[in-house]
């Protein structure tokens, strides 16, 4: 709670004058599914950073609108937005969310499946830090035409002396194997829980990938050969959320019905 208060206090402080009177009005994207006990705090939290009045959008949602998805049209729109801790995947139509799921699979346990993967392999010790960077460099969900590796430093865990290793695109597709079964997983299941009458949409125009986790290497193609459908990447996949966001504040009447407090 008091971190997530001083973080957007300490973003309030960026973007507003310090002579500034008016408190501003904030929307916060937030995980599907969140209890109304984890909306309280967050609202709670938003206040006391400054915030005259806080709007909760789920994550999903303010991806679609910051792909610019027809999300007040009468036609389905799906997008799976993979964040650091959860992917979040959802089926929106007329400014509701028809279907959603989220898991608390994503991006940070990507990573540390890579780092368990090289301890257990290779007896070495790595960073979190330099996981995720193994992970953006050479990661991948499907064999790559052009095979990669990647030299990087660790620490052997049984002398505990500093080493220098080479790992390849091979190792790390298996290192992240589950943790990516696992967001395909939950696509199939939004797909076989979606209304018919929104099934059609999907199958006519596919479906967008947002957040960080888009950007993994063949993921899209794996997607399309495990659904047959056609498979888009958001347009910046990183700040699709943010820009959603933004877009909601600027039409703020046009989006009230996306607001889920």
């Amino acid at each position: 709670f008091e971190v997530t208060s001083i973080m957007i206090k300490y973003f309030l402080g960026k973007v507003l004058s310090r002579r500034q009177m008016i408190k501003p009005r904030l929307v916060v994207a937030v995980p599907t599914g969140i209890t109304s006990v984890e909306k309280r705090a967050v609202i709670e939290a938003a206040e006391q950073a400054g915030a005259r009045q806080v709007n909760l959008v789920e994550e999903p949602m303010a991806a679609a609108i910051g792909t610019e998805l027809p999300i007040d049209k009468p036609v389905g729109s799906m997008v799976v937005d993979i964040g650091g801790g959860t992917t979040e995947v959802a089926v929106i139509s007329m400014f509701a969310v028809a279907y959603s799921e989220s898991v608390r699979v994503a991006g940070d346990e990507a990573n540390e499946a890579i780092m368990r993967y090289i301890q257990r392999e290779r007896q070495i010790a790595i960073s979190e830090n330099m996981a995720e960077s193994i992970k953006i460099r050479i990661g991948s969900a499907i064999p790559l035409e052009q095979p990669l590796k990647l030299e990087i430093p660790g620490k052997e865990i049984l002398t505990g002396f500093p080493r220098t290793f080479t790992v390849t695109d091979e190792e790390i597709r298996e290192a992240i194997q589950e943790p990516v079964q696992v967001i395909v997983d939950s696509v199939k299941r939004a797909l076989e829980k979606t209304p018919p009458d929104l099934a059609g949409d999907l199958g006519e125009n596919g479906f967008y990938l947002a957040g960080g986790g888009a950007l993994l290497r063949g993921l899209d193609q794996l997607l399309n050969r495990t659904t047959g459908l056609r498979v888009n990447i958001s347009e910046d996949p990183l700040t699709s959320v943010a820009r959603g966001a933004g877009r909601v504040i600027e039409d703020y009447a046009f989006y009230q019905q996306v607001f889920i407090n």
